[in-house]
């Protein structure tokens, strides 16, 4: 960053960019998934919002605590073994202390219901 003065005091300043990074092979993968992205207009971060804090959690939660790591296959074991957790144990607090695959498992056993309308 490069920085002037304004008034004697120092202002850094963002790089010059010429337009937003997109990942088309991000992209493609998403789609392949049946993931609608966020990506390719101007302002949406949502996408990238929740791909950076789940990996910032997996950092802390997981590569970090235990580096170094001797092998390449270590990691992968061990990022299966959190992968697993993270979907299948973990109690997450937004949605009734229960993990999220139940809470998933729930949503689509509610959707399957018969539907009772009751006319006044």
């Amino acid at each position: 960053m490069s920085s002037y003065s304004c008034f004697n005091k120092p202002v850094l300043q963002r790089p010059v960019e010429s337009g937003q990074y997109t990942s088309f092979r991000l992209a493609e993968h998403l789609d392949a998934a049946g993931i609608a992205a966020s990506i390719g207009s101007v302002g949406d971060a949502f996408d990238n919002a929740l791909m950076e804090s789940t990996i910032g959690l997996f950092k802390t939660e997981l590569i970090k605590p235990q580096h170094p790591w001797k092998t390449l296959s270590q990691v992968e074991l061990a990022t299966a073994e959190w992968i697993d957790w993270y979907n299948h144990r973990r109690l997450h607090g937004e949605i009734g202390h229960i993990p999220p695959v139940e809470y998933e498992a729930n949503y689509y056993t509610e959707l399957k219901k018969p539907q009772v309308i009751t006319t006044i």
